[in-house]
């Protein structure tokens, strides 16, 4: 009886330890490729912390809004529709109109991001 237990025990964990080992290189896996697209080097980690910090990601607020580029006119057009079209006192939903808050302040961030860096390298440019 004491035999079939260890056996057990010993089965049991090397089970765990092959799941615990095929999730650590998804998670690597997915860290690899959020770091590939968000850049690398500063820009990346200053994506990565705005993605931290507003809690969504550049591309599902594009989504949200349903843009493909970053353009400002139609990024407040999109907005001011989404979050009427969703207002409470219309029958829409305060969720749905959190999100497209969400997002629109995302895509803000991301636009003073660029901003920044494009002064950045324009000052760069300027003291060669």
């Amino acid at each position: 009886m004491a035999k079939y237990l260890g056996q057990i025990i010993v089965i049991g964990t090397q089970v765990v330890g092959r799941a615990f080992a095929r999730a650590l290189r998804q998670e690597w896996a997915a860290s690899q490729e959020a770091s590939r697209r968000a850049g690398g080097g500063q820009r990346g980690s200053n994506r990565a912390a705005t993605n931290s910090r507003t809690g969504i990601t550049l591309e599902e607020a594009q989504q949200i809004l349903n843009i493909d580029k970053l353009d400002p006119q139609l990024i407040k057009e999109r907005y001011d529709h989404l979050f009427n079209i969703n207002d409470k006192t219309k029958g829409g939903s305060l969720y749905l109109q959190s999100k497209v808050y969400m997002a629109k302040q995302r895509i803000d961030e991301e636009l003073k991001q660029q901003e920044m860096f494009s002064k950045e390298e324009q000052s760069s440019k300027k003291e060669n």
